[in-house]
């Protein structure tokens, strides 16, 4: 295995980079500048939104690139571009059906706002986590001023056993991942994280065998096709670990830290 080929990393957020306790270790941003060094680009890429994402990464935003809302929104080059948006239509067909699942949460994921239309204080103790920017109102239908990349759907106990079942009739229209324990996103049929790491790849001239990528959870599925050396994590969905070529430590034991260790290590200065 020979890491030293390595131009670009790739790293999932929740699950992956961050610890349980949504924390970045002081360890990665000591790892980052010395990528840096290297002329090793690095990118987070995450089901998160945009602003949540930078708000965990303040120190370095301007040294990487951001894939956020599952592929739907790209920022390279501090240049933030909406790549592929629902329509309103899409956005009013997917409330209507998820308004009939049990006990479910829907956020409505914008590029200025997420939204949300209840004030149930637990939901948004875990939401706001993920969203930094956000808004409650009285009806998510009525929300038109913004550009829509993804609904994104909670429930407490299991997205994949409590949604994923009642949405069937929209799984051929829409992307439909399960993207975390308790979360499920609906976005346009093409948006994934791989689309965009696609595009990444393109324009900066690096190849599957010159990219590395971490991932612990469906949403996570594409962009490890993309990497040679893709790693899941040893909290991953087996469907990751099956995927993926290597495996590395927990997010709670460092896993993407481990690695990155020995990349920096094959690659002298």
């Amino acid at each position: 295995m020979n890491l030293s080929e390595v131009k670009l990393v790739v790293t999932d957020m929740d699950g992956t980079l961050l610890n349980n306790n949504s924390e970045v270790s002081n360890r990665f941003f000591k790892q980052f500048e010395e990528l840096k060094k290297r002329n090793i680009h690095f990118v987070a890429a995450s089901g998160r939104q945009y602003q949540s994402i930078v708000h965990k990464l303040d120190s370095i935003k301007h040294d990487i690139s951001i894939i956020a809302e599952n592929g739907g929104l790209m920022q390279h080059k501090n240049e933030t571009n909406v790549l592929l948006k629902l329509s309103n239509v899409d956005v009013l067909k997917s409330i209507e059906i998820l308004r009939k699942t049990k006990d479910c949460y829907i956020v409505l994921c914008g590029r200025k706002n997420a939204y949300i239309e209840t004030n149930d204080a637990e939901f948004i103790s875990k939401f706001s986590e993920y969203y930094t920017a956000y808004k409650i109102v009285e009806d998510l239908t009525k929300v038109t001023d913004d550009d829509f990349m993804k609904i994104a759907v909670y429930h407490f106990k299991s997205s994949e056993e409590h949604i994923l079942p009642h949405i069937s009739e929209i799984e051929n229209d829409y992307q439909v991942t399960v993207s975390g324990q308790n979360w499920l996103d609906i976005s346009h049929i093409d948006a994934n994280k791989g689309y965009a790491l696609n595009m990444l790849q393109k324009d900066m001239g690096i190849s599957k065998n010159e990219t590395m990528v971490f991932g612990d959870y469906n949403n996570d599925l594409q962009m490890l096709q993309l990497a040679h050396f893709s790693y899941a994590m040893q909290n991953a969905h087996p469907n990751v670990k099956q995927v993926a070529n290597f495996e590395t430590k927990s997010n709670m034991d460092q896993g993407v830290e481990t690695v990155l260790e020995a990349l920096i290590n094959s690659k002298f200065i």
